[in-house]
C-alpha cells in the first residue's frame, strides 16, 4: 500500500539522529523548558525570518496564546475559514472570542478576501489566515487589508513549514504565526508540539509567560496562564529533523510537479498552481472530484491510500452550528468539502510509487 505517510521508510541516518537526540535529553536530566527548547526556539525563529519564537504544546494552543497575548477575547470577533482543521476555530473559541467564518476561493480553498470583507464588523479584532495544504498566497493583500482596518493578522502556519512568499517566511507577515509540529506535519515531532513566531518581542514575552501558568518569575504569577510548554524531548527531536526539512520539502515539490504535469483526467480537477515555487511546500496534494467515494475505492483497489482534508467544514460541526458566517453563505467551502481528496505526497515516496499513483488516478472510471 502506498501510504499517505510512511515514517517506517524514513532514512536510517535520520532515525539514528533522533535516537541520539533523545539520549542527549535523558542524559541531561532536564526535561521541561531547558536548553533544547531554547535552541530550537532560536533556530526556528531564524528559519522563519522573525525575531523570536516560543515553543508551546501544540498548534491549537499556539493560536489561543497569540489571541490571549493580544487581549482578544470576550466580545471580540475573529474572522477565519471553515475549510481548516477544527483546531483553528476551537482556539478562537477557547480564547473567549467569537469565530466568524468567511468563504474560500474555489481555485485554492484559501480564504476569499471579498468574503472576509463582508464578515467584518465593529467587533472584529483579527483575521486568522490559514496556509491550507502548505500554500501562501496574496500576503500583500492580507497585510494591506489588516492595516487599513486596524486588525491583527494572525497566520495559521500548521501546514506550511518553510513556505515563503516574496522572499519572506510564513509567520513573518502578521503580528504572529502559529505552527504545529504534529507528527504528520512537514516538520513533525513524535507527539504534540507547536510554536508561536513573531517580530514583536513584547508579544513573544507575554506568550512565554502565558504558556507557563502566567509566571513572570519562579512562583510569581501576575496573570492567569495555562500549561502549554514544548518539552525537551520534542524540542530535541525537532532539532534532529530540521536539517532534513529542506530536502524533504524539495521532494514534496517534485512529487507535486509530477502530479500537476501527469494527472490528466477530465473528472479530476487540480487546484491552481502556486504563485511561486517557494510559496508552496505541499504538505498535502489535494484534487477535487465529484465522485469522490468512487475514486477513493478505485485508488484503494490499486494499493493507493487517500484521505479527505476536510470532509465536514467547521460550520457543519455540532459545536459550531450557530456560528456567524458570510451573509452570502459558504458555497465554495461546502463545494470543496464535498469533493476534495488528498493524494500521497510525502518525501519517502519512490518514483515507482509516484508512477503508480498517477496511473491509478488516470485510470479511474467515474460514474
Amino acid at each position: 500500500m502506498i501510504r499517505m505517510n510512511d515514517f517506517a521508510a524514513e532514512p536510517d541516518e535520520l532515525r539514528e539522529a533522533m535516537l541520539a537526540a533523545a539520549a542527549r535529553v535523558f542524559s541531561s536530566g532536564w526535561y521541561v523548558l531547558g536548553r533544547e527548547c531554547e535552541t530550537f526556539e532560536s533556530t526556528w525563529a531564524a528559519a522563519c525570518d522573525v525575531a523570536c519564537c516560543t515553543g508551546v504544546g501544540n498548534g491549537l494552543d499556539a493560536i489561543e496564546l497569540i489571541l490571549r497575548a493580544l487581549d482578544i477575547g470576550a466580545g471580540d470577533e475573529v474572522v477565519t475559514t471553515g475549510m481548516t482543521a477544527v483546531a483553528t476555530v476551537l482556539a478562537i473559541s477557547r480564547a473567549g472570542a467569537t469565530p466568524v467564518l468567511a468563504d474560500v476561493e474555489p481555485g485554492t480553498a484559501l480564504l476569499d478576501p471579498a468574503s472576509v470583507e463582508r464578515c467584518l464588523s465593529a467587533r472584529t479584532r483579527a483575521i486568522v489566515v490559514v496556509h491550507l495544504y502548505g500554500q501562501a498566497r496574496q500576503m500583500d493583500a492580507w497585510v494591506d487589508l489588516c492595516t487599513r482596518r486596524g486588525l491583527a493578522l494572525i497566520e495559521d502556519c500548521a501546514q506550511a513549514h518553510l513556505a515563503r512568499w516574496s522572499g519572506r517566511g510564513v509567520g513573518s507577515f502578521g503580528v504572529a504565526g502559529a505552527f504545529s509540529f504534529y507528527p504528520t506535519k512537514n516538520l513533525g515531532a513524535v507527539g504534540d508540539a507547536g510554536a508561536v513566531v513573531s517580530h514583536d518581542v513584547a508579544l513573544n514575552g507575554r506568550v512565554a509567560r502565558l504558556r507557563n501558568y502566567g509566571q513572570s518569575e519562579r512562583y510569581v504569577h501576575p496573570e492567569l496562564g495555562m500549561n502549554s510548554r514544548l518539552d525537551e524531548l520534542q524540542a530535541a527531536i525537532l532539532l534532529a529533523r530540521l536539517p532534513w526539512l529542506e530536502g524533504f520539502t524539495q521532494q514534496r515539490r517534485r512529487i507535486a510537479e509530477r502530479y500537476d504535469d501527469e494527472i490528466r483526467h477530465a473528472a479530476v480537477r487540480k487546484l491552481l498552481p502556486a504563485e511561486s515555487a517557494e510559496a508552496h511546500v505541499h504538505h498535502l496534494y489535494a484534487v477535487c472530484v465529484a465522485d469522490r467515494d468512487g475514486l477513493i475505492e478505485h485508488l484503494a483497489r490499486r494499493g493507493v491510500q487517500s484521505l479527505i482534508h476536510y470532509p465536514i467544514p467547521v460550520h457543519r460541526q455540532a459545536p459550531f452550528l450557530s456560528l456567524k458566517t458570510d451573509p452570502q453563505g459558504l458555497r465554495c467551502t461546502e463545494a470543496h468539502a464535498a469533493t476534495c481528496l488528498s493524494l500521497p505526497c510525502h518525501p519517502q515516496l519512490s518514483n515507482d510509487d509516484i508512477d503508480r499513483t498517477i496511473a491509478a488516478v488516470n485510470s479511474f472510471q467515474h460514474r
